[in-house]
């Protein structure tokens, strides 16, 4: 992972328009008030058995931290920001917000930020069940969290 392109990109993120409809964005995924990024993704790394996966892991969460800590150098601190009881009420048919509805399926928990335009960020590791390929994802949205 290159921490100045994922910062760079972050930034574009934070100043872009957000798209009209739901769908594919050409970093990602985004949709009315939301932007999400892979700033890594699987196929970067091994991830075909278990100690592998496990090391794989370990790693995006690694590269989620190392570059929280840049993060932390702007908007100070980041939050951590369970998505359980997202998952648990979208289970029960609530609807919830976008994008933290979608995320709450297979991120579990973000680091979240306020930066200065009121825009939050957030990043976190997305795990699907816990099997590869993991990703590690870049959220801008202007929707507050639940």
């Amino acid at each position: 992972m290159d921490i100045a392109n994922c910062l760079a990109l972050i930034e574009r993120l934070c100043v872009r328009e957000f798209p009209a409809e739901h769908g594919r964005t050409d970093v990602g995924t985004g949709g009315p008030g939301y932007l999400i990024a892979a700033l890594a993704a699987g196929g970067d790394r091994h991830e075909d058995n278990g100690a592998d996966r496990e090391t794989a892991r370990a790693q995006y969460e690694a590269d989620r931290d190392a570059l929280s800590e840049r993060l932390a150098e702007r908007w100070g601190p980041a939050d951590v920001f369970s998505l359980f009881s997202v998952f648990v009420r979208s289970a029960e048919g609530e609807d919830a917000a976008q994008p933290w509805g979608a995320l709450a399926a297979h991120v579990p928990d973000l680091h979240l930020w306020r930066e200065e335009s009121g825009r939050w960020v957030a990043l976190g590791v997305s795990r699907w069940d816990g099997e590869p390929p993991f990703q590690l994802l870049a959220v801008v949205t202007e929707t507050d969290p639940p």
